[in-house]
């Protein structure tokens, strides 16, 4: 037994008394590696410290949102000035509208923001709003794609292109998402033939412009084209789901990586989380004035939260989207990240290990397959008993990565050239063993 998780143990067979699993969200678990999760007991700038002191350098950075590092001074006295006003007023507060200014500077696609708690309500709320601005009910989304918990996102492919989803959770009835059809991740054969059958019907169509739930995966321009002419030309709106994404991969998001390469190109609606809220629970979507109208108190769409534009919530993401706005922060957030990935592949293929990899901005995502995956089902090809062992050999070694294969990872600006080095260094020990 490894002494230096003794604690950890402790507290997760505590946690597991009064907590489903021992934990407040399964992938937090470690059942998809083995092992025992690594009790936080605190962070700053690259690290964290578990319940036995030893540090970890961290490329979750909270599944996203620490994209400044943990504790950042500037961010911290925004949030702790806040706090200092109160904690939450269920009354509108004007720092709520210089976040939705901050947002909408940078994602031109929008013109109108409403801010929630939590990406699962976002996405839940965009597609309510996608449904009541078009009076449809059928939805496409995308196999391995994301979009939270709501019922009728949680949802695997059907047994073939008429029919749609099935349930991939207990408690959500064949019913609730009898209107989603799942569809391959940039198989553009699947989805002309799904407008073809029910375009006339359909809501939305909601994507990951980068899928990071099934670790890093594009869709390719051609498919992400053909996704914006299919949904004008069938009345349905294109959702972005960007929680993830969003001021992550780009300051205009992935939206605008797109938008580069297509001409006019722009989604209806966007979800937006994570950095936003820069590691406090808010989220947002938004879209043009004209579909955003529709939502309660101005149109017939009923969407609400106590907690909605929360004044510390929205002080932490505003202080952090005007740091990474500043003109040298990409350039150097994406060379570091690039550098960390292809070192990752250099190691790799020194080692005669298989092994692929892909990152935009401060995001990237790795597989122990020859070449990258474009769809779910690839994905899942990757050897999960491999990537188990180099998981725990980083893990002895201070790194700390995504527990499961199919979770992208996370760079911050709190990362050194010596936290990538290491982790180079780190990775090439365990390549060896492969």
């Amino acid at each position: 037994m490894n002494t230096m998780t003794d604690r950890n143990i402790d507290l997760f067979e505590r946690a597991s008394q009064v907590i489903p699993g021992g934990v407040n969200s399964p992938v937090r678990a470690f059942r998809a590696v083995g092992g025992t999760p690594r009790f936080v007991q605190r962070a700053q700038g690259a690290y964290f410290w578990d319940a036995n002191g030893q540090r970890y350098i961290d490329y979750i950075g909270s599944w996203g949102p620490m994209i400044l590092g943990h504790g950042n001074p500037v961010v911290l006295e925004a949030v702790q000035k806040a706090a200092l006003d109160g904690f939450s007023f269920g009354a509108p507060t004007e720092r709520e509208i210089e976040l939705a200014e901050e947002i909408l500077k940078h994602v031109p696609s929008m013109e109108m923001v409403r801010l929630v708690s939590s990406g699962t309500e976002a996405g839940m709320s965009a597609l309510r709003l996608a449904r009541g601005a078009t009076g449809r009910s059928k939805i496409i989304k995308f196999e391995g794609c994301y979009h939270g918990h709501a019922d009728a996102l949680l949802v695997k492919a059907g047994s073939g292109l008429a029919t749609f989803g099935n349930p991939t959770s207990a408690g959500v009835p064949a019913e609730v998402v009898q209107h989603t059809l799942v569809l391959e991740y940039n198989n553009l054969e699947q989805l002309e033939a799904a407008f073809q059958l029910h375009g006339k019907e359909l809501a939305c169509l909601m994507i990951e412009p980068i899928a990071g739930n099934m670790n890093f995966v594009r869709a390719s321009v051609p498919f992400m084209q053909r996704c914006r002419e299919l949904c004008t030309q069938y009345g349905a709106l294109l959702v972005f789901d960007e929680v993830m994404t969003g001021f992550r991969v780009a300051l205009g998001s992935a939206q605008s990586i797109y938008a580069q390469a297509i001409q006019g190109f722009k989604p209806d609606l966007t979800v937006l989380g994570k950095v936003i809220g820069g590691g406090m629970p808010l989220a947002a979507f938004g879209g043009p004035r004209e579909i955003m109208s529709k939502l309660a108190p101005t149109g017939p769409v009923y969407q609400a939260g106590t907690l909605s534009g929360n004044p510390v919530a929205t002080a932490c993401g505003l202080a952090t989207l005007k740091e990474i706005a500043k003109p040298e922060f990409w350039p150097a957030l994406s060379a570091r990240t690039l550098r960390l990935v292809d070192g990752l592949k250099a190691a790799a293929h020194k080692a005669g290990v298989p092994f692929s990899a892909d990152c935009q901005g401060g995001m990237f995502g790795f597989f122990l397959l020859p070449e990258l995956p474009q769809n779910y089902a690839k994905v899942m090809t990757s050897d999960s008993g491999k990537f188990n062992t180099l998981f725990h050999g980083l893990l002895d070694r201070g790194v700390y990565i995504a527990p499961a294969l199919y979770e992208a990872g996370f760079v911050s600006a709190a990362h050194t050239d010596a936290d990538i080095a290491h982790t180079v260094a780190a990775a090439a020990e365990v390549f060896a063993q492969l």
